[in-house]
């Protein structure tokens, strides 16, 4: 429908059409949409080579939803603890999806995860986590065990003998170490071609700095995140009447 929204089938046209090289009046062509219609929508959502249709959809869905005046109360953000605003709450915890679907996590896995680093508990089961985001069970079945499969989640039970997921405190550690180690392949591998390309020829001088390059910053890493590891297990302090307060600052 040449007037209406996109849909995400047309963002994903678009995006395989600017990957195709195609020209903006050739994608609204195929479209049968106005190419103003192309142009706006990838230049409003990164330009031709960093569009990604489901980042530029939920871009849309964000704006559609501040444009709201009120919510059907059913779908109201839930009661907020310790006096927290909800509709900041949701905000940032749409802030929070956006980025770690930039850095490569599928939308649903993404809201996943985010749900459990804004939980308080630091654990939430199915039946939580399909009520909080308003999806299927599949859906959140789907999403946990990607996110198990990549270390980023995992399972207990709790006194009820109910399935429960949370994210691991040392994940962004074991992240860092991952990182780490691939940086120290990366050295390795770029070494090996300066032996091969003759040790002073251009190329093989920027395959050793490189690799010169990679070995300080992954051994960097890797003291850096041994040392700053505890600060991960940090509890929050508590006052006299048994609620959070906040760290104090450590700078």
């Amino acid at each position: 429908m040449p007037g209406g929204r996109l849909t995400q089938q047309e963002r994903q046209q678009i995006a395989l059409g600017l990957a195709d090289g195609l020209a903006y009046a050739e994608i609204a062509r195929r479209l049968d949409r106005p190419t103003s219609t192309i142009t706006r929508e990838v230049m409003r959502n990164g330009g031709p080579t960093a569009y990604r249709a489901d980042l530029a959809h939920r871009a849309t869905e964000r704006r559609a939803h501040r444009r709201r005046q009120v919510a059907p109360r059913e779908r109201q953000a839930p009661e907020q603890a310790h006096g927290r605003d909800a509709e900041a709450v949701r905000e940032y915890e749409e802030v929070f999806t956006t980025l770690l679907m930039q850095q490569g996590l599928p939308k649903m896995m993404a809201r996943v995860l985010t749900c459990l680093f804004t939980t308080d508990a630091g654990s939430v089961t199915a039946s939580e986590l399909v009520q909080r985001l308003q999806v299927s069970p599949a859906s959140v079945s789907k999403a946990v065990a990607f996110l198990e499969n990549q270390g980023l989640v995992c399972r207990e039970r709790d006194e009820r003998r109910r399935e429960r997921y949370r994210v691991d405190d040392d994940v962004w550690y074991k992240s860092m170490v991952a990182a780490a180690r691939s940086n120290a392949e990366l050295a390795r591998t770029a070494r090996q071609g300066v032996g091969i390309l003759g040790a002073e020829t251009p190329a093989a001088v920027r395959l050793e700095n490189i690799a010169r390059f990679l070995d300080f910053v992954g051994e960097s890493i890797t003291r850096a995140a041994e040392q700053a590891r505890e600060v991960l297990h940090t509890k929050p302090a508590t006052t006299s009447d048994g609620t959070s307060a906040p760290s104090p600052d450590r700078g």
